[in-house]
């Protein structure tokens, strides 16, 4: 019985469609296309954050020359969510949007014009140090996310772009 339930279940996985991101690990089509992408500096602090988390979740078949370059504009921003009578804020809601796009450095064109965002509640306490520490601690963790949605994203429209030219050949 449980033999015949295995095999059920190995066809219905294979009948979902979902197939790996990278088929052959690093030397994969995504990876090494992901490798090759170039990320220009982003200004400011939050900038720097997404730069290196984007570096580090591309970066994972090695270095390649660049084919690719995504370029990132970001928004971060601060909302003041529980207000007391007295004007006094007791949370603050920090949201870090990214609109970014894929450009094919070959062509010039764009692959791909997307956003990403995150958010993430702080609480207010009477500690001026607490609610700096909290609020610098969420940039990180939204950079983080951002990040990786980005990188997800980057990574189909290229495994999309792989399929594409090995169907067109």
């Amino acid at each position: 019985m449980r033999i015949v339930l295995a095999l059920l279940l190995g066809l219905a996985l294979a009948a979902c469609g979902l197939s790996p991101m990278y088929p052959g690990g690093a030397a994969s089509g995504v990876a090494q296309g992901l490798a090759a992408v170039d990320i220009p500096p982003i200004p400011g602090r939050d900038g720097w954050l997404v730069r290196n988390a984007l570096t580090e979740r591309m970066s994972t078949a090695g270095q390649a020359s660049p084919a690719y370059r995504l370029d990132v504009r970001l928004d971060d921003r601060i909302d003041a969510l529980g207000v007391l009578g007295d004007d006094t804020v007791t949370r603050q809601r920090r949201i870090l949007r990214a609109r970014y796009q894929l450009v094919d450095l070959a062509t010039g064109s764009i692959l791909l014009d997307a956003t990403a965002g995150a958010d993430a509640g702080i609480d207010v306490v009477s500690s001026e140090y607490a609610t700096i520490a909290a609020e610098q601690t969420a940039l990180e963790n939204l950079a983080r996310q951002v990040a990786d949605r980005m990188a997800t994203r980057v990574a189909l429209t290229l495994r999309e772009r792989a399929k594409a030219a090995a169907q067109a050949q």
